[in-house]
């Protein structure tokens, strides 16, 4: 009996320690950074499209293409042509850029996103072809009219040296748009 009742006061002592060192170990609870409403206002507020957004619905649309490319100063350009068919995706949040063509008597086609980032406040895309591996970013800004982008982004492109990411500079949402592929560092 007196086992019992040692063994019964050992047991109830230990549970009455391990609750009060659990409440040694808890911490007072701060303030978080952010309260859950303004949280989700500011992802709401930031995943909305806006008038950055609309001002990229003049891409939106089917084109017929015409592409001049230059492969050296005051070489004749290589014309082909295509077709662009631009759709606003993911609730007019983006804009999918599907193109069909032809690229030096080749058949070419593409995939491109274009959109606009309201965190890093700057339009953004993305473009992949049936010409290579390589994805390209590109980050841009609008005008003061708000009427063109323009771009920058790298693209790789193979040489007889290795490769080095060659910068691209693409005006959009101006019809015609224009894509220029500058030098070695952008020098041109």
């Amino acid at each position: 009996m007196r086992f019992r009742r040692s063994l019964t006061a050992f047991a109830v002592g230990a549970a009455l320690a391990a609750a009060a060192f659990a409440q040694q170990e808890k911490k007072p609870a701060g303030k978080p950074a952010m309260d859950e409403k303004a949280m989700m206002e500011a992802w709401q507020k930031a995943g909305t499209p806006g008038e950055a957004h609309k001002a990229l619905e003049p891409m939106v649309g089917t084109w017929d293409t015409k592409v001049s490319s230059w492969m050296s100063p005051g070489a004749e350009p290589m014309v082909s042509t295509g077709t662009s068919e631009n759709k606003w995706i993911l609730g007019n949040r983006f804009i999918e850029q599907r193109y069909e063509g032809t690229f030096m008597d080749q058949p070419f086609s593409g995939i491109g996103y274009t959109g606009y980032d309201n965190i890093k406040k700057k339009y953004i895309g993305s473009w992949m072809d049936s010409m290579g591996t390589s994805m390209m970013i590109q980050t841009g800004k609008a005008d003061a009219s708000g009427k063109a982008m323009t771009f920058t982004g790298m693209m790789d492109a193979p040489r007889a040296v290795p490769a080095m990411p060659r910068p691209l500079l693409v005006v959009a949402a101006a019809i015609p748009a224009t894509w220029v592929p500058c030098g070695e560092g952008g020098s041109d």
